[in-house]
């Protein structure tokens, strides 16, 4: 008798021992869980959320800056076109910043508007070298990066991949559209003087194609 009551002692004395341990492991658990969560405010920076990239937020946040930056830059039309004739290599060095298939130069000028097609308008420069076309897009549809890629401050490493880049590109000309262009009435331009300052990239000598940052029509 002594022997088996001894015996339901001792089982009950680690029974009750593995109810206290279970519930003690269970509080560390929680503790070691509580020490590693770290609370995120929504909002803040590092909320997963924040960092989705919005093309309509890059567009409004960097547009000012970008045409602040090419304004200050812009060459002058009759200088610039001459020293790409001289040496396109050596008008990129100085004037432009590196493109895709060529540099892309800020520039200013002003002229004569003539025919246009789809918003893109023929652009009659006086000074320039003979052979130099000049179009200006107007809109509704605005094309290219080279408003994005004009100043070198803009880079694919800033991106988390291809699509993202080309989105920033096609933001800052939604910006264009939307500030520099909203209230442009493309039927009356022909026969209008337009003062421009925007930028191209130089693919053919003879024929820029200058997207605006700014364009006025002279009364």
């Amino acid at each position: 008798m002594s022997s088996q009551a001894e015996l339901s002692s001792g089982h009950q004395s680690g029974s009750g021992l593995r109810k206290l341990v279970v519930p003690a492991v269970v509080i560390a658990v929680l503790v070691a869980m509580a020490l590693d969560t770290k609370v995120v405010r929504i909002g803040s920076e590092e909320d997963v959320r924040a960092q989705v990239f919005s093309p309509e937020a890059f567009g409004k946040k960097e547009y000012p800056k970008i045409k602040a930056a090419i304004e200050k830059a812009a060459v002058d039309a009759k200088l610039l076109a001459e020293a790409i004739v001289a040496d396109k290599a050596a008008a990129g060095e100085k004037y432009g910043k590196p493109g895709s298939v060529g540099p892309i130069f800020p520039v200013r000028f002003s002229g004569v508007v003539g025919e246009g097609s789809s918003g893109v308008f023929k652009v009659k420069v006086d000074g320039l070298p003979d052979g130099v076309g000049v179009r200006v897009q107007t809109g509704p549809a605005i094309n290219g990066t080279e408003v994005r890629d004009a100043t070198g401050t803009i880079s694919f490493g800033q991106f988390t991949n291809q699509i993202e880049y080309q989105d920033a590109g096609a933001a800052l000309n939604d910006q264009i559209k939307a500030q520099e262009l909203a209230k442009l009435d493309r039927e009356k331009l022909p026969g209008k003087t337009i003062e421009v300052v925007g930028v191209f990239q130089l693919i053919n000598p003879a024929n820029w194609m200058v997207t605006p940052v700014q364009l006025k029509v002279a009364p």
